[in-house]
């Protein structure tokens, strides 16, 4: 599997996985699809929707770094326990930094970058949106 795709009411947005450099938080995830989540805008590392009620993902940190891209996906797993991310999931459609190291395992595809900057804004100025995640396909 290459990928997923979100989907809200008024977006569809492709994510392709970093297999190479996430290997083990992508196949993770994989196995979580298809679910759904609420999603809110972030309050302190910037340009970024999150959730901190994602689907527990029991692994490791891998590819893990506070420091992104715009249009990564981070999780945060549950090892170490220590982590102020755990169970949190993130999407950023700008600049941004975490506020504790998380999974950084996908990118959003060159294409759909526009679409996920308007649902970023979206969340921002109106508040949480619902937002299933399944297979891409």
């Amino acid at each position: 599997m290459d990928g997923f795709v979100i989907k809200t009411t008024n977006h569809t947005i492709r994510f392709k996985f970093y297999t190479n450099d996430a290997p083990i938080a992508s196949a993770a995830f994989t196995a979580l699809l298809p679910f759904k989540r609420t999603f809110l805008h972030a309050r302190v590392s910037g340009q970024e929707i999150w959730t901190d009620k994602a689907p527990e993902l029991d692994i490791i940190q891998e590819n893990a770094s506070v420091f992104t891209e715009p249009g990564e996906v981070v999780y945060g797993p549950l090892k170490p326990a220590r982590a102020k991310t755990s169970n949190c999931m993130g999407i950023y459609y700008g600049e941004g930094r975490g506020l504790d190291c998380c999974n950084i395992f996908a990118k959003v595809f060159e294409q759909d970058m526009e679409l996920l900057k308007a649902l970023g804004e979206e969340i921002w100025k109106q508040g949480v949106q619902e937002i299933m995640f399944s297979v891409l396909g």
